[in-house]
């Protein structure tokens, strides 16, 4: 019994350290690739849930698959938020 409550308690505790993910769409448009920096710049809508007003800026992908997807004038909605640190996009559609 005693190892089984110490399981349920690691797996709380395990979800617990991960990170809330955003999981709103903001639409925008990629202004510019840069492939060897990973980064990408997006003329965006307000994003609430970094509570940012419509800018350009400047963002870390969270792969580098995604970033090869993106084209300079392309219209999207992605999902960005702070990890580690850096504003990240974390999805694309």
């Amino acid at each position: 019994m005693k190892a089984r409550a110490l399981i349920t308690l690691a797996a709380v505790l395990s979800l617990a350290a991960v990170p809330a993910i955003a999981s709103e769409y903001t639409k925008g448009k990629v202004k510019k690739v840069d492939m060897k920096a990973n980064k990408v710049t997006i003329i965006h809508e307000e994003l609430k849930n970094l509570d940012m007003p419509a800018m350009t800026m400047v963002f870390v992908t969270k792969d580098e698959a995604m970033l090869e997807k993106l084209k300079e004038g392309q219209s999207i909605e992605f999902v960005a938020d702070r990890l580690n640190g850096k504003l990240t996009v974390l999805e694309v559609k």
